[in-house]
Parts: structure tokens; C-alpha cells; sequence
């Protein structure tokens, strides 16, 4: 009798380990944690979830703060045949509840001061059990694993099974769950370490979160998918990625990492000569961003595009011109095309449309929700995104903003993102929403909310003018609101929702 193939990422993880004492991970506190410690200490996680009672397919939460130990449980959950649902350090009792309500994990790990919350939801839930996990190397699940073999026979994966959930942020209604299966997941490393040329040779500076796809999926399974190591910081800090970059060949970061760098007079050409690549993405990379870090430190810097459901799904290129506002090509493997909102009709080129996607990263559907799956996929497999966006005569994609964004004024279409790199030129501009909101003649008012750079002089009418020199009156702001900050979440995403919120009555009499 013959046994179909193994399908558990750990596994193809495994197969790229060239030498166990090579370095995996390089901490904050200068320890070092071999490629051999990370294949104990994940057995000993899954060891100890399967003594817990963890079956294949159970759901495993962790509300935790990033640690190896955190990166550590997420391995050893893969390994038990466990599903991986990190779940963000800010959420709040009410937006757990859901979560747990919803998934039903097996498993719940905190922090100990988390610890009588999540269990008071847990018991209302009647899911699982509850153990403590904290950054400093206590908790209950620690020390289960402490006690635990290191040695650990992974379990049976075929390609659909789960391998993780990963909510959606839900600012259009309840968040969904995205099935991402272990063919999701490795498929979309493999093209990754392809696409990007990763080697057992890189040294990835990882200052991203590792609840989200791109800290834990993007940055940390292209690496194990090569064979390289990791210089593994708990957040990002100016200073330390600073002096941590001399070590590092490449770096992966939300946009907001590259403009906050941009600011020390410590970021020059000479301290990132010899790096390979930097790596943006999780939210728009501004044009003024991108061309600024080229002058100052003569690196391009390569965005890309991707998504909760479906991982990466293009890349400007390694080798090649990376275009500002641009995020590439197709990944290999990976079929993109734009349609249109109300027809479904495919577009021809520079025409904005919807974008669409199909391949081996595109995932099973959202849990429990089989007709809302059913409503987000054409009946040929195509994964319907919700982004808008367009493809140049040169085959670059460009994202012009989601479906929900959209602005429609006095029955003309608006993408904010073209108004949103207008306004960002501006001198005396740090940076830039733009949103639709109501107005009594024109359905939706243009409105700009704008970050002043220094001493900003500018008023609306300094900014229409010069805005109108490129812009088609329609889409010119009707208003301009001036705030210190934009909200973002903590992948640097503006909360455009909050911003409709706040301004809502901007035209109201």
C-alpha cells in the first residue's frame, strides 16, 4: 500500500536545513539559536499542545507577544497538525470574544495578565483550555514545553489541510477567517525564495509583528523556505534596526519603517552598501518615500502586493526597474487580471478595475462561511480581491485603492490613491488621505485629511492650485482637513473608516 505525499510546512522547512548549527536565529540579547535548537524547541511545543489534547485540525490561538518561543509555538503547532490563529496583541475582550466564539480553538495561549479574560470567554464558549504564555520565558505552556521531549515525529499533512486562520480587520463588517491550507502557504514561499533570489546566505532583519501574514508568513517562511537566518527583533526601534543593519542582507518592512529611517542622519549609503534588498509592503509605498530612499541610500526599494487570503500575489522585480506606485508582476504560478466593478468583464490595459486573482496561494475560503465564500470566487476559480487597480502596457500592476474606497462625485469615479500621490509632492506635506464623504450636491464630497511637514503655510486653496496643474477639477478636494497624525493599524494601514467617521459631516449645513 502506498501513502500519498507529505504536505507539512515543517517539513519542507526541514528539507533546507543544510547544517543544524547553522544560525537561525540572532536575538536582541545576542544569543544565537541554531538551526537544530529551532528543531528541539519546536518539537518540544509539539509535544507538549498534542499532550494538551491538541488533535490534527484543532485550532491553536495565541495572543502573544512576539518571542522565538512565540515563533516557536507557531512551528510546533504545524507540527502536531495543529491550525495556527495568532491573533493581535490589541484586541480587546469584545473582539476576542468573537474570535474564539467563531473558531473554537482546542487551545488558547496569553499572557498571564490576559489570563482571567480569555478564560471567563473561553468558559462562556465552552472551547478549550487556557494557558499562560509570556515574553520573558514564563507562563503555563512554557513550562509544559520546558518539560517536553525534543524529539517529535510531525504528523501527516496532505496539501488542503489547515495550516492557519488569519482574520480579516473587518472594517467593512465582521471580520472573516481565512482557511490558509500548508499548499498555501509553502507555495507561496517557494515563489517567494525564487522571485527574490533568498539564499542560506541571507540574514533577514525581522522587526515586523508575527500575528499578521507579513511578519509571520512572508518574512519568516521565505527563510526557512531558504535555508537563511534571521536578526529577530521584538518591535521596530530607529536605533536598533539601524545598528543591526550591518549584519543583515536584507530587510522587510510596512512603509511607515522606511519613512521613519529616512529621518536619521545614520542612514547612508555606506551602512546599507552591501545590502541586497529592502522589501515593502502591508500598505502603499508612497512615490516621495520611494524616491527618497533611492537618493539617500541608492537602493530601490522593491513593493510588493498581497493579502490576508491569498499571501503574495505579485512583486516588482529583483532583477529590473521597480516602478514607484507600482507593485509588479504576477508571482509565478499566480494569474492576475482586472474586471470590471459591475460586468465582471475583462479589461483592457490602464483601464482600473477590480482585481482579480487564481493560483496555489489563493485560500480554501473563509471559516464557516461558505456562502460568503461562495459570493468572493467567479465559477473558473478566480479569487474576486475587492482592490482596485490596473495593469500598464508594460504589464506593471498598480493598486489605486480597495472597492469600498472608491469615491464617487457628481457621478464622476475617483481613486484616492491617484489624488493621495498628487498631494504627497507637495512641499510642506509629510502625508495624505483621501476620502469620500457626504455632500449634499455631489453624493460624495472629495476630502483630503493631510499631515503638514514642519511649519505647513498651506491652506486649501494653496493646495487646489497646485493640485489642478495635474488633476481633473472633479477630483480635487473640496476640503482639506489638517491632522498630526493618520490612525493606522499596527501593519501602518491608514483606518480610512476612522477617517469617514470623523469627517462625516465635513458638508453638512
Amino acid at each position: 500500500m502506498t501513502t500519498s505525499q507529505d504536505h507539512n510546512l515543517f517539513g519542507i522547512f526541514r528539507s533546507r536545513i543544510e547544517n543544524l548549527d547553522a544560525p537561525f536565529l540572532q536575538l536582541p540579547d545576542d544569543r544565537v539559536i541554531s538551526y537544530g535548537d529551532m528543531v528541539k524547541r519546536s518539537a518540544q511545543f509539539a509535544n507538549a499542545l498534542v499532550s494538551l489534547g491538541v488533535k490534527p485540525g484543532d485550532r491553536v490561538a495565541a495572543q502573544v507577544e512576539k518571542s522565538a518561543d512565540a515563533l516557536f509555538l507557531y512551528l510546533g503547532c504545524l507540527r502536531a497538525g495543529g491550525v495556527f490563529l495568532p491573533l493581535n496583541m490589541g484586541y480587546k475582550d469584545k473582539e476576542l470574544a468573537y474570535f474564539i466564539t467563531d473558531a473554537e480553538p482546542a487551545l488558547v495561549a496569553c499572557t498571564s495578565a490576559r489570563k482571567n479574560a480569555l478564560e471567563e470567554i473561553v468558559s462562556a464558549c465552552g472551547s478549550g483550555r487556557v494557558e499562560t504564555f509570556d515574553q520573558g520565558g514564563g507562563g503555563s505552556l512554557i513550562e509544559i514545553a520546558d518539560g517536553s521531549d525534543t524529539v517529535f515525529k510531525d504528523l501527516h499533512r496532505e496539501a488542503d489541510d489547515l495550516a492557519a486562520i488569519l482574520y480579516t480587520s473587518g472594517t467593512t463588517g465582521r471580520s472573516k477567517g481565512a482557511m490558509l491550507t500548508h499548499k498555501n502557504l509553502s507555495s507561496n514561499a517557494q515563489a517567494l525564495v525564487d522571485v527574490w533570489q533568498f539564499t542560506n546566505t541571507d540574514v533577514l532583519l525581522h522587526a515586523l509583528p508575527i500575528f499578521h501574514t507579513h511578519g509571520l508568513f512572508v518574512a519568516t517562511n521565505t527563510v526557512l523556505s531558504s535555508g537563511g537566518s534571521m536578526i529577530f527583533q521584538n518591535k521596530f526601534d530607529v536605533e536598533r534596526v539601524l545598528a543591526a543593519l550591518p549584519r543583515a542582507t536584507c530587510m522587510m518592512g510596512v512603509p511607515t519603517f522606511y519613512s521613519r529611517l529616512l529621518a536619521s542622519k545614520e542612514l547612508t549609503r555606506d551602512l546599507v552598501s552591501h545590502i541586497r534588498v529592502f522589501i515593502s509592503g502591508s500598505a502603499p509605498l508612497s512615490p516621495e518615500t520611494h524616491k527618497k530612499f533611492e537618493q539617500q541610500t541608492g537602493h530601490a526599494i522593491l513593493e510588493r502586493y498581497g493579502m490576508t487570503e491569498t499571501s503574495m500575489n505579485t512583486s516588482n522585480p529583483f532583477d529590473g526597474e521597480r516602478r514607484a506606485s507600482t507593485v509588479g508582476f504576477a508571482l509565478p504560478d499566480i494569474e492576475i487580471r482586472i474586471v470590471d466593478i459591475e460586468s465582471g468583464g475583462e479589461l483592457d490595459t490602464n483601464e482600473v478595475g477590480v482585481i482579480e486573482i487564481r493560483g496555489p496561494n489563493v485560500f480554501k475560503g473563509y471559516w464557516r462561511m461558505p456562502e460568503k465564500t461562495k459570493e468572493e470566487f467567479r465559477d473558473d476559480g478566480f479569487f474576486i480581491s475587492g482592490d482596485l487597480g490596473f495593469i500598464d502596457e508594460r504589464g506593471y500592476i498598480s493598486i489605486v485603492g480597495r472597492n469600498k474606497d472608491l469615491i464617487i462625485s457628481g457621478g464622476f469615479n475617483i481613486y484616492p490613491a491617484e489624488v493621495e500621490n498628487a498631494l504627497d509632492a507637495i512641499n510642506g506635506i509629510s502625508e495624505s488621505a483621501v476620502i469620500g464623504v457626504p455632500h449634499p450636491d455631489f453624493g460624495e464630497g472629495v476630502t483630503a485629511v493631510v499631515v503638514p511637514e514642519g511649519e505647513c503655510p498651506l491652506g486649501t486653496e494653496d493646495i487646489r492650485a497646485t493640485l489642478e496643474r495635474d488633476l481633473a477639477n472633479y477630483k480635487l478636494p473640496k476640503r482639506v482637513f489638517f491632522v498630526d497624525a493618520l490612525p493606522r493599524n499596527k501593519m501602518g494601514k491608514i483606518q480610512k473608516n476612522q477617517l469617514r467617521e470623523q469627517f462625516h459631516a465635513a458638508y453638512q449645513a
